[in-house]
């Protein structure tokens, strides 16, 4: 992969995540005991601008923490990964949160509650100038959906790539399908999606451990490096920003290279914490390719 710096904006969300290890995953009704309880800074968007600043890019974070003590540590997370704070708003009321169970065979079930996410519902000033000087605008879909079609609309005025991560699920609106350059899935999100995800010009979808397949002006399948998972909670959101960390190199070289970012974070427990640097990601990817 080349070593470019793209400029990347991800607008999202940004929570504390609550995290239980247990043997197996409780079904409905039964209880569990569990085995270790830890909190980590998370969100779909704050995990995927650390994983593009790992990675190497310029990143700023546009969204919103409450005005409590989790605030305080979700904003000094972002900034000691060395991304741009400057418009990350300060919301009346709790931060958002997720409680996350894990099993010992790395699967995990999620809950969020959106607290501060939820009133990210227009673009400020200070998110359009962000946008602007962008290359390339990340979203995902644990803030309102109106805020993101907005954004995309904005940077297609602009020029700015735009990458969508429609997690969690939810049908698109026309205006928002329309504005997706990238359109980032894993299987169940594509299958949920089914037809709208023809409507984009590029398609990248994550296999789990079989790797990850793209359509656009060609069609492939990558490999996943082999490893043993610990926890994949945030491989997903390792893949979508190292995809954007890397997009300019074209995409069979940055979808390669993605999914060597996601194996990698698999290997680790946690979200955020989880994502590799780049010389993380060369190493797994160099090493699979022996």
């Amino acid at each position: 992969m080349s070593a470019s710096n793209p400029r990347i904006v991800v607008l999202g969300s940004i929570n504390m995540d609550l995290i239980t290890r247990t043997p197996s995953l409780p079904d409905p009704g039964e209880t569990v005991m569990g085995t270790s309880f830890t909190t980590a800074p998370g969100g779909k968007g704050a995990n995927q601008a650390i994983a593009a600043a790992k990675a190497g890019s310029s990143v700023a974070f546009l969204g919103a923490v409450g005005d409590d003590e989790f605030g305080v540590t979700l904003r000094h997370t972002l900034t000691a990964a060395g991304i741009d704070d400057t418009a990350v708003r300060t919301a009346a009321g709790s931060s958002g949160i997720a409680t996350i169970t894990v099993d010992d065979h790395a699967e995990n079930s999620i809950v969020v509650v959106p607290g501060a996410n939820g009133t990210v519902r227009d673009l400020t000033d200070d998110d359009r100038t962000a946008i602007a000087g962008a290359d390339i605008l990340l979203c995902q879909l644990e803030i309102p959906i109106d805020t993101v079609v907005a954004a995309f609309e904005y940077a297609h005025s602009r020029g700015v790539i735009t990458i969508l991560n429609p997690s969690p699920v939810q049908d698109l609106p026309d205006a928002l399908v329309a504005a997706t350059d990238v359109l980032v899935v894993n299987e169940a999100e594509e299958a949920r999606i089914g037809h709208r995800a023809d409507e984009v010009e590029q398609v990248v979808t994550t296999l789990g451990a079989k790797g990850a397949r793209y359509r656009g002006s060609q069609s492939f399948e990558v490999s996943a490096p082999r490893i043993e998972a610990v926890d994949t909670t945030g491989a997903g959101d390792a893949f979508a920003g190292a995809l954007a960390a890397s997009w300019s190199a074209g995409p069979r070289a940055a979808v390669e290279w993605a999914t060597a970012a996601g194996s990698f974070a698999a290997t680790r427990p946690g979200a955020s914490a989880s994502s590799g640097t780049r010389a993380e990601i060369d190493a797994l990817r160099d090493a699979a390719a022996r």
